[in-house]
């Protein structure tokens, strides 16, 4: 037996997320010369340094990324232990790490959580909201339990479960020139003016697909989420595909109007994900069966909801 304790992996993975043994210190309320030892302990038990020293810093090298992962996976299975003995023999406890791409986060955070909060009262959920790429290296670095993204995962060492199907439009401002047209062509959308996501964002890559099947237009923001684009398009600043299920209130009110594009191939899916071989706890196995098992919000699923046209 290697003799790596409980204590020691904690700091190591806390050094790894805050960059010092200060800092990792006083999250794990040590003092800072027991912090030091406990990593120094570490690395003298398996024989290599794990960090690179600079600038008073400390940054992780190679063989410290690549035992990262397996370090918070160990960690991970002893708090579910401890869970295990603290609940009774029908509840579950204990803390998931969700990320959730921007549809997900702001649109679908109840129907991916609504049932299993609705069964699991005790068990508490951190969901961060970022863009597809950061949520999926964070899956991958063992930083979440599981992740929700738009979009294709493809990425080696990635679990990806189908979720639900789901889909953008192209969206203008009631009077914008092309929500006059009857029927639009691609030579229509020739100088438009689009409102895109950064990159890394799913939905940037798949609107970014699409466009190269029209005529060139002019990009004129780039914008982190769906909701500062839908405002930039409400006030007449360009057009933009939004997630469907981000307009329904805008296109009840007539505040916008869906572009018929028969011609782009604006559907995807949703995921969930996890890093492949990942230990599934019994919280964790929980949310996965919960969300898989619960059918689609009609209300929310905007995949299939029809294009809205103001009558002229």
């Amino acid at each position: 037996m290697i003799g790596i304790s409980p204590r020691q992996l904690e700091v190591f993975v806390a050094v790894a997320a805050l960059g010092s043994v200060r800092a990792a210190a006083e999250q794990l309320h040590l003092t800072q010369p027991a912090a030091s030892m406990a990593l120094a302990g570490m690395e003298r038990r398996i024989g290599v340094a794990l960090f690179d020293r600079a600038r008073q810093r400390l940054h992780l090298n190679a063989r410290g990324r690549t035992l990262l992962p397996q370090a918070r996976e160990v960690l991970a299975r002893l708090q579910a232990l401890e869970r295990s003995a603290a609940a009774g023999p029908d509840e579950l406890l204990g803390e998931l790490r969700i990320g959730a791409s921007n549809t997900v986060g702001s649109y679908r955070v109840g129907e991916l959580l609504g049932g299993f909060t609705a069964r699991h009262p005790r068990a508490s959920v951190r969901l961060g909201v970022d863009n597809t790429d950061i949520v999926l290296e964070r899956v991958l670095d063992y930083a979440l339990d599981v992740g929700c993204v738009e979009g294709p995962a493809a990425r080696t060492g990635l679990e990806v479960l189908p979720w639900r199907d789901d889909a953008l439009a192209v969206c203008a401002r009631p009077g914008h020139p092309l929500a006059r047209r009857r029927r639009l062509q691609p030579a229509d959308f020739a100088g438009s003016r689009w409102i895109l996501r950064e990159h890394g964002s799913a939905t940037r890559a798949q609107v970014e697909r699409e466009l190269t099947r029209l005529p060139p237009g002019i990009t004129v923001l780039e914008l982190s989420n769906s909701e500062a684009i839908k405002q930039a398009v409400l006030a007449g600043l360009g057009i933009a595909c939004l997630p469907r299920v981000a307009v329904r209130a805008e296109l009840a009110a007539g505040e916008l109007e869906i572009l018929p594009t028969p011609f782009l191939d604006l559907q995807r899916q949703l995921s969930l994900v996890l890093a492949r071989g990942r230990y599934r706890g019994a919280l964790l196995q929980a949310l996965l069966d919960t969300a898989l098992a619960a059918p689609p919000n009609a209300a929310a699923d905007g995949a299939t909801g029809p294009t809205r046209r103001r009558a002229r």
